[in-house]
């Protein structure tokens, strides 16, 4: 029993400075003059259940992550969260929210029928939102 307290210990211990660290994840700077957009479909479009959806970057470039490149960043998708996620940490990888880690500018996307909301947010190397976060409006699009 002692011994499994002290594993259980150990793996608090883990934890916590595994929280610490990202806790002290230092954000990566937003240029000036960066916008993140959807290319397509357009807010309001009515789509079948698999569609493109396209990317658009202006004022900085696209890198894959782990890639440390002035100036750059990567894609996540944000579909139908009602919450923005914490901007101080490496965004978690969900259903919800998609990663483009390899530097992809689109995607084919599979969704149920019914009224879904889309925004794009960009990361850095670490999959943490820019400060101040480089994100999208957010677009409805309408799945038949």
């Amino acid at each position: 029993m002692s011994r499994l307290l002290s594993s259980l210990g150990l793996a608090a211990a883990l934890f916590g400075a595994a929280a610490a660290v990202h806790a002290e994840t230092p954000r990566t700077a937003a240029p000036k003059e960066a916008q993140v957009y959807f290319i397509e479909p357009a807010d309001g479009a009515v789509v079948g259940q698999t569609f493109t959806v396209k990317f658009g970057l202006k004022g900085m470039g696209v890198a894959p992550a782990g890639i440390d490149a002035p100036a750059t960043g990567h894609h996540h998708l944000l579909i139908d969260l009602t919450e923005a996620p914490a901007m101080s940490l490496p965004l978690p990888m969900t259903d919800k929210i998609r990663h483009f880690g390899k530097g992809q500018t689109e995607t084919e996307l599979t969704l149920p029928p019914g009224e879904h909301t889309l925004q794009l947010l960009v990361g850095d190397k670490n999959h943490v939102p820019l400060d101040p976060p480089v994100i999208s409006k957010k677009i409805t699009v309408t799945v038949k």
